[in-house]
Formats: structure tokens, C-alpha cells, sequence
């Protein structure tokens, strides 16, 4: 059960305001709890904390950054439920993928903690003797962390988005301010409660709960060195614009396409079908690695299709505390109604309707199209919903063409057993990641992720991150004997 408020953190420290900000149960639309809403003078009051706590984060012992994140690693475990039956309120995802969260939450930071005491490239002896004129000189160089972190999270993954940023900034040393959706803000207060009591230095961390309008020293303050953000395309690449001379990691949106090729016959098919149908409508389609985009061989794309409406139309639809429910509800009925004006338009334009396409309030029927065209937004925009689009091809050539004909390059998936085909996808694909008998949205919390294009830019994966939230410091020491 969720608390009946919640408070913000500055300088990890629970903090309360005059103001409120409600947060409704998705599946109901009930007011499910209330937060505290940060104002401006707090939000002055994390950063300069931040920047104050630079020096004494950057002087824990290895150690004693991973104590911090075993001991969340613990107490994440103990909450297991707790935790799962928030994503189930505030997100409104299915308790099945609300585990799944959960348990993705408990590895990063366990991944983290590993990472803490063997800081990715920590550093080498570097032989400076190349010539006559550097014989005298030994060279060696280390990471150290890049200072107070500005981080900025979506609704989708309420846990482990956050996990993301906030695991490897403690992992390295970083203090940080954390903005959550101010939709689907409690797994990151949760997350809050669990640090404020830790033994980690004043202002740490902040977490701060203020709308867009009033966030804009997260992304504009130059005392933050870093700044970290997964969200919208548009947002991300104006915050780029506005985010000065420090660093950026965008995480952004995609298209997510699935190749199926003619070797994926028999059980390998079905295979393909039932990963294909997860991969597309888990937790209401609401990923930025969904799958968006089915392109399959003509030579099996018929009995592709049958099974997929197949299988699409036994998904349960309904209340996301179901363990049955497949399908729950979007974010919002605004976000509801976009994806069914952009069915709609698809239609209206030659598209064909295989099954699905009805919206009740934010409930939105998992859907499968064809023929849909590259002019209308479900051919080039991201629908982040339960809606895939299914074309065939003839030529493997001309699959990784349709693939990288997109503004968006984040991963892409392929099923084929051609070695050699694996191979060229690899080298052909404009994204982050290729994924090789799995659909797109398969990710492990410790491999490189991101994307290219209007994606974004920047690795996330602990190891990855870590790499964004350090500088390389060279030492140099010349022998005069020498």
C-alpha cells in the first residue's frame, strides 16, 4: 500500500511544502497519493549541496560506495512487493512486469556495488618514451568523478530508469539531483527514504518533485557537470541546446524494428511469435525498444501475420493487479487518444486494421496494422503504445534498408540462422544494438545501451555510465636522471 503523502529530498534530508501534487491509480483513476511539490528556493538549496558534497563524495573509499549500494541492494529485496504493487498504481503495469522491474531495480544496483571498487578503465601506466625528446618521462592516468550530476527521469520505468542514473553516480562518487515524472514520481521517493539512511555525505543526493516549468536549473546550472536525461525527442535535444558547456546523455525515443527472415520456420517461428508479442505490447507497448515495426519475409509472412492475431487477440486487457492482465493502461487518456487518432489516420490513409484499434479511457486494445504508410505518424513517429505495424520483404538487403530508414536508431532485432546475415546487420544497422533471435526489447541491465539518431547519444549500462560520470586525470613524471 502506498503512503497517504510523500515528501521531497534536499541534501538528503524528507522535506514537505505547502503545495501537493496528486498521483492517481492508472488502472482507476483515483487519487492514489499525494507528494510534496518542490519550489524554487529548495531546488537553489540541492544544488549548491551538491556542489558542496563534490569533495567529500569524491573522497569515499571504494568500499564505502559499495556498502551504500548493498545495503539499497538489501532493503530493495525486503520491499519486494511493496515496490511491485507501486508500479502497479502509480504506472499502472502489470503486476507480472512490475516484478520484472523490480527484480532489474535489485541487479543494477547489485552490478553497481561490483562496479564501485574496479571503476571502469580506472587507469594505466601509459610509457611515454615514443621518442628521444619523452625518453626522461612516465605517464599514467586514472578516472576521477566528473562532480555533481543533474538527472531526469520518464514515467515508463518509475525504478529502474532511475536505478540507472542514480546506481552508477553513487557507484563512482557523483552527488546528484534526481527529477523524476511528476506522474510517476514514487519509486524514486521510495527509492529516497532507503538513501536518507545511509551514512553518505550532506547533499549526497536531492530528489525533487517540481514541473518542467520550474526544472529549468537541472538542465541550464552550470555548477552541474553532467547531465543526464531519458525522455521525449523533442525535450532531449532542446535541453542539449540548453544545457551549456557541460556534457549530455539522451536517452530518447525509437521505432523499434523486428526482422524476421525466411529461415524462421516450424518451432523457430512460433518462437519468434510468442517473443515478437512480448516484445511489442509488454507493458502496454510503453518502451522506447517496443516493437514498432515487424518486417518479415514474404515467404512466411502470411503465416506470421495469422499468428500473430492470434496471439494478440488472446492478451488479456484490464486491472494491472490481475496476474493475468497482459495488457494495462497507458499513461494518460491523452496519450490514449493520440494513439488512437494516429490508428485512425493510418486507416483514413490505406492502412488495414488485423486486429485491436479500440480505446477505452486509457485502456488502448493491443494492435497490429499493415500497409501503413511512411507519411503518416505511425509510419515515422514513435506511438509508445500497444500498436505494431507488420510489412513484408524479399531481398535481407532490402529489410536492413527499411530498417534504417527512420529517424530513430536505438536497437533492432533479427531472427535468422544465417551466420553471415547476423554479421552484415551488424555492420549495416544505424543503432545502438542488434539483437540476434530476440526482438529489440531485450536489454540487460549491465550491457552498453543507447542509441543514434534522434535516439539520442551516450551509453547507459553501469559500466557505460560510469564512463560519462568520470574524467581521465593524466600524471606525468619526468626523470631528470634519466
Amino acid at each position: 500500500m502506498l503512503e497517504k503523502t510523500y515528501p521531497y529530498y534536499i541534501a538528503n534530508q524528507p522535506r514537505t511544502s505547502d503545495q501537493w501534487a496528486e498521483v492517481t491509480d492508472k488502472y482507476t483513476g483515483k487519487v492514489a497519493t499525494k507528494v510534496a511539490v518542490t519550489g524554487p528556493d529548495d531546488l537553489e538549496e540541492a544544488i549548491a549541496a551538491a556542489e558542496r558534497a563534490t569533495e567529500p563524495m569524491r573522497k569515499m573509499k571504494g568500499y564505502q560506495r559499495q556498502g551504500v549500494l548493498q545495503a539499497c541492494v538489501d532493503e530493495f529485496t525486503k520491499s519486494q512487493d511493496d515496490l511491485a504493487d507501486s508500479l502497479c498504481i502509480e504506472a499502472g503495469k502489470p503486476i507480472k512486469d512490475a516484478r520484472g522491474e523490480v527484480s532489474r531495480l535489485i541487479d543494477t544496483f547489485r552490478i553497481a556495488a561490483e562496479e564501485a571498487v574496479r571503476l571502469p578503465g580506472g587507469g594505466e601506466v601509459m610509457p611515454m618514451d615514443i621518442s628521444a625528446r619523452t625518453a626522461a618521462y612516465t605517464g599514467m592516468w586514472k578516472r576521477v568523478p566528473i562532480g555533481a550530476c543533474s538527472l531526469i527521469t520518464p514515467f515508463n520505468f518509475p525504478l529502474n530508469l532511475v536505478a540507472h542514473k542514480v546506481a552508477p553516480a553513487l557507484a563512482v562518487g557523483c552527488p546528484f539531483v534526481l527529477k523524476p515524472a511528476m506522474n510517476t514520481p514514487i519509486g524514486a521517493l521510495i527509492i529516497g527514504e532507503i538513501l536518507a539512511k545511509l551514512d553518505l555525505p550532506e547533499g549526497a543526493f536531492s530528489i525533487v518533485t517540481c514541473s518542467h516549468e520550474h526544472a529549468g536549473p537541472l538542465v541550464e546550472d552550470d555548477r552541474f557537470k553532467l547531465l543526464s536525461f531519458t525522455g521525449s525527442v523533442n525535450v532531449g535535444w532542446d535541453m542539449k541546446k540548453r544545457c551549456g558547456k557541460k556534457p549530455i546523455v539522451l536517452e530518447l525515443g525509437g521505432d523499434a524494428a523486428v526482422i524476421v527472415d525466411e529461415d524462421t520456420t516450424g518451432e523457430a517461428l512460433d518462437d519468434a511469435v510468442q517473443r515478437i508479442i512480448i516484445g511489442a505490447f509488454y507493458q502496454s507497448g510503453q518502451s522506447c525498444i517496443s516493437v514498432q515495426r515487424i518486417i518479415a519475409h514474404e515467404k512466411i509472412y502470411d503465416e506470421l501475420k495469422t499468428k500473430l492475431i492470434a496471439a494478440t487477440e488472446k492478451l488479456k486487457h484490464g486491472d494491472p493487479h490481475d496476474v493475468d492482465t497482459f495488457i494495462g493502461p497507458v499513461i494518460s487518456e491523452r496519450e490514449a487518444q493520440k494513439m488512437e487518432d494516429w490508428i485512425a489516420e493510418a486507416k483514413g490513409a490505406g492502412a488495414t486494421l488485423l486486429c485491436g484499434g479500440s480505446r477505452e479511457g486509457t485502456m488502448v486494445r493491443a494492435t497490429l496494422m499493415e500497409n501503413v504508410p511512411k507519411t503518416v505518424n505511425l509510419g515515422c513517429g514513435e506511438v509508445f503504445g500497444p500498436v505494431a505495424v507488420l510489412s513484408k520483404f524479399s531481398d535481407f538487403d532490402e529489410a536492413l534498408e527499411r530498417v534504417n530508414d527512420s529517424q530513430f536508431g536505438l536497437q533492432a532485432g533479427i531472427f535468422t540462422r544465417d551466420l553471415y546475415k547476423m554479421q552484415k546487420a551488424w555492420d549495416t544497422l544505424h543503432v545502438g544494438g542488434v539483437i540476434i533471435g530476440d526482438v529489440p526489447s531485450w536489454r540487460v541491465d549491465h550491457m552498453p545501451y543507447g542509441g543514434v539518431k534522434n535516439s539520442g547519444m551516450g551509453r547507459e549500462g553501469i559500466k557505460f555510465a560510469i564512463e560519462d560520470m568520470t574524467e581521465i586525470r593524466l600524471l606525468a613524471i619526468r626523470d631528470r636522471n634519466g
